[in-house]
């Protein structure tokens, strides 16, 4: 699966320009050249796996779009992207929370670079014990489910379904092998418990609209994360 970026440029060409080169590098990008786009609903961000961000926008300050992206989404990493070259705004950046701050004119391939570390280091980070699940970090060990709106402490049963269902992101599972695995039985009772679980699974997730767990009748659940 490809890794999603959002690019937050208001100058045309270099916009157009980036975005074509990163697309060329195996990213789905997101373009926003207007940052009254991007305020008028900051929930729009979930799914994304890194920004890059201008500071000198028009309307509003990057820095300050930083601060309420890194609040509401604390684990989303973020490049600051800008002319400003003084010493005072690179720190200003880094300081509000950004993984980078690199100065225009950049070389893509450089940017490239510094976009693949920092996602690289984001997995280590995921496979050393938690899950990325759109913008969600499980942790199945400690029994989290965290967000940057909720925090869920999950049943063990909870976890494990939940874990289960990670491990067949984009495959439908039937109800017989979801209950053989982590019910240990597949009867009509089970059955009911399942469904209760599932409910309260899509309920942990409703923050994020891009994940889905889909109903498929009589046959079992097709899961997109």
């Amino acid at each position: 699966m490809k890794n999603k970026l959002l690019l937050v440029e208001d100058d045309p060409d270099f916009g157009f320009m980036l975005k074509q080169y990163l697309e060329l590098s195996d990213f789905k990008v997101d373009w926003i050249a207007q940052p009254k786009d991007l305020t008028a609903d900051f929930q729009r961000l979930t799914g994304y796996d890194l920004i890059i961000l201008d500071v000198m926008l028009p309307q509003v300050s990057g820095f300050t779009l930083a601060k309420e992206i890194n609040t509401l989404f604390p684990l989303l990493p973020f490049i600051f992207l800008t002319a400003k070259e003084q010493k005072i705004d690179k720190l200003t950046g880094l300081k509000i929370g950004a993984d980078d701050y690199i100065t225009k004119p950049c070389d893509p391939e450089e940017l490239l670079l510094r976009i693949q570390n920092i996602l690289k280091r984001n997995q280590k980070h995921v496979s050393s014990g938690s899950i990325s699940i759109g913008s969600y970090l499980f942790s199945p060990d400690q029994l989290l489910l965290s967000h940057a709106l909720e925090h869920y402490k999950l049943t063990e049963r909870e976890a494990q379904l939940l874990l289960f269902l990670c491990q067949h992101n984009g495959q439908l599972v039937t109800r017989e092998d979801i209950l053989e695995k982590v019910w240990g039985t597949a009867d009509f009772f089970t059955g009911r418990s399942m469904d209760v679980f599932i409910t309260r699974i899509r309920k942990y997730l409703s923050h994020d609209p891009t994940l889905s767990i889909t109903s498929n009748r009589g046959i079992g659940f097709t899961v997109h994360f």
